[in-house]
């Protein structure tokens, strides 16, 4: 619970880790204390407006939604406080509780008549189209009681209007038009007063009737007047579930069946009305229009198949989809959890206050790696991971071999440090002294410190450390040259330039994972794009694909199933995180001819981030890395 205490600080990153640590450790034991503090958190939100407010209280959804799942005990109290964001201004927020009210009432059905209750209450609140069409498909979907099917066309036609909806337009129009036509004129009236010395004197007073306040329109008949005509196919589908299942209620007459049959079918053929009678802002579409003649159809026609899918098929389909959500969720929690090193019982045990001289200055134990590496014999070779392999490909050169000074640098990037530990070898018969490795930064970058002056004897070497503090994930350069004065040489001071250190940005990005839903709010909030041209000699999309996520880090989001079989062309989802939390997003779209197996790969790369560095240095990268030939990737693979 301490760590909870965390909350208070204003930064929205910090309170992100914040929660996901405590719901890694959270228990049976503390989750009550837990939901307690974040229902205390959820109140504060309520009278603080900050930029952040509103993802933060996101955030706090997200996280009582987890708690709901995982402990379904304190599912009874988080409800009734969720509940209370459908009728918030942030859509974000109530789009998320009606996404946790689906999962409970689907999975917990002791939980359902109050939150159809809750729904209820709320529902004449509700400012949001999207949320509306949630709640509409819960209510059709769960109200199965007669009195909750009642109640719910009940408030249903009271946020729609009863009766025909044009003349009920009609008639608001006609109002306002008679309001607007015949103002209230003010009134003068005149009175005679006496005054204190017993003179008359008159007063004129000027009166105005009180004017009518406009007629507002409930708000799913305002949806369809501002052209939102989906959310009356939304509601067609909803009123269809209602009668059927209102139809094979068994203590309902015959009489009140087919009156609530005629009821629904008014409403459907009145929203068609509507949207051809050009009083919306936009008329109706012909996908909406044949959605609700479908509906119609349905409750006249009455077949068995149909009735099966509105009735059971529905419900099927989205624990399909939980089912394979939870098993998404369970494969990238699998994916986090690091192996741990098994150690045996007669292992020795290392103290590392104990080791330091046999430690290299990077702080590797050098006997430990020494022996791994005599342990794994001849298998060193054919792995990619093995140190020595890696260490190689690390090691740049920065002079050459002819110049009086060699120099070449070991590049070890630990998170938001970078060590470079740089080898200079004096090549010539002189002393070299004040000799300096004097550094610069392009980029992100920052130099810790200045690295010392030293005195070379000839043919002497020395390592020198430089530290450079990284703050972004942008390509960042490394460049300087190497100074130094000849012993007994009255010239000016020698310089040797150095080649530039690359700082490779995909030491900084990792794969991760996000919803359709964040993923295309991501997309739309952030602001800087890079598009690249794809030019690679690949003859295979699924290939392509693979090499690209492969070369930038990212994970595809797309699901397997749907990027299976050859069709021509593909279109995929990526996406990735630095580790300053920096977020990147890319689209994948690319075709072939598919009369022309040997054609290359065609298309493009659409990057997206919050940054200009990240979107540009990402697009640098995939122009370096798609240009590999397709048998380099196969040996590579």
């Amino acid at each position: 619970m301490d760590i909870l205490r965390v909350l208070a600080s204003p930064d929205l990153e910090v309170r992100k880790k914040t929660l996901a640590l405590a719901m890694d450790l959270v228990s049976s034991r503390n989750i009550e204390e837990m939901v307690l503090v974040l229902k205390k958190e959820v109140s504060k939100t309520h009278d603080v407006e900050h930029e952040d407010t509103g993802k933060y209280r996101q955030l706090l959804v997200r996280t009582l939604h987890q708690c709901c799942i995982k402990f379904p005990d304190v599912a009874v109290t988080v409800v009734p406080v969720l509940v209370e964001f459908l009728s918030d201004t942030n859509e974000l927020a109530a789009t998320d509780v009606m996404v946790f009210v689906r999962e409970v009432i689907q999975k917990f059905s002791t939980l359902q008549p109050l939150i159809i209750e809750k729904l209820l209450e709320t529902f004449s609140d509700i400012k949001s189209v999207k949320v509306h069409r949630a709640a509409l498909w819960i209510l059709g979907e769960y109200a199965s009681s007669p009195t909750d099917i009642e109640a719910v066309m009940k408030q249903i036609i009271t946020n729609l209007g009863e009766g025909a909806l044009v003349d009920l337009e009609q008639k608001l129009v006609a109002g306002e038009e008679e309001s607007s036509t015949n103002p209230t004129q003010p009134t003068q009236q005149t009175t005679t007063l006496v005054t204190s010395d017993g003179t008359y004197a008159t007063q004129s007073v000027f009166s105005t009737a009180q004017t009518p306040k406009k007629e507002k329109r409930p708000p799913l008949r305002q949806y369809l007047m501002d052209g939102d005509f989906f959310i009356g196919a939304a509601l067609s589908s909803t009123l269809t579930k209602l009668a059927l299942r209102y139809s094979e209620l068994p203590g309902v007459s015959a009489k009140d069946k087919n009156r609530f049959d005629a009821e629904i079918m008014l409403c459907m053929a009145g929203i068609i009305h509507l949207g051809k009678s050009g009083m919306p802002s936009k008329a109706i579409t012909n996908d909406d229009r044949d959605h609700i003649l479908f509906c119609l159809r349905v409750l006249s026609d009455r077949s068995p198949s149909v009735i099966n899918i509105f009735s059971e098929l529905c419900r099927l389909s989205l624990n399909e989809m939980l089912v394979a959500k939870e098993k998404e969720d369970a494969s990238n929690q699998k994916a986090k959890e690091k192996i741990g090193k098994v150690i045996q019982a007669d292992d020795a045990v290392n103290f590392m206050q104990l080791q330091a001289d046999k430690s290299n200055e990077l702080g590797e134990n050098m006997f430990e790696t020494s022996l791994s590496q005599a342990l794994a014999g001849g298998r060193i070779g054919s792995s990619d991971t093995a140190t020595s392999i890696n260490k190689l490909n690390k090691v740049t050169q920065l002079t050459g071999f002819s110049d009086p000074v060699y120099a070449e640098a070991y590049v070890h990037v630990n998170q938001y440090d970078i060590v470079l530990d740089v080898l200079i070898v004096n090549q010539t018969n002189d002393t070299l002294q004040n000799c300096t490795l004097e550094l610069a930064t392009l980029g992100d970058l920052k130099l810790v410190e200045k690295p010392q002056p030293i005195v070379l004897a000839p043919k002497d070497f020395c390592n020198i450390k430089a530290n450079v503090k990284v703050a972004s994930t942008e390509n960042g350069i490394i460049f300087g040259n190497i100074v130094y004065d000849v012993t007994g040489a009255a010239s000016d001071r020698n310089v040797v330039v150095l080649n530039d250190i690359h700082i490779d940005i995909m030491d900084y990005i990792i794969p991760a994972s996000c919803s359709d839903t964040e993923f295309r709010q991501m997309w739309a909030e952030f602001e800087w794009e890079n598009k690249v041209s794809v030019n690679t000699t690949l003859t295979d999309l699924a290939d392509y694909l693979k090499h690209l996520v492969r070369s930038t880090n990212m994970k595809c989001l797309t699901p397997e199933k749907a990027l299976s079989g050859q069709c021509g062309f593909m279109a995929a989802n990526m996406y990735a995180k630095s580790i300053f939390g920096e977020d990147a997003l890319a689209n994948l779209s690319i075709e072939k001819p598919f009369n022309k197996p040997e054609a290359a790969v065609t298309g493009h790369i659409r990057i997206r981030a919050k940054s200009q560095g990240m979107a540009l240095s990402l697009g640098d990268k995939i122009n370096m890395t798609q240009k590999v030939q397709h048998n380099k990737v196969v040996v590579a693979a």
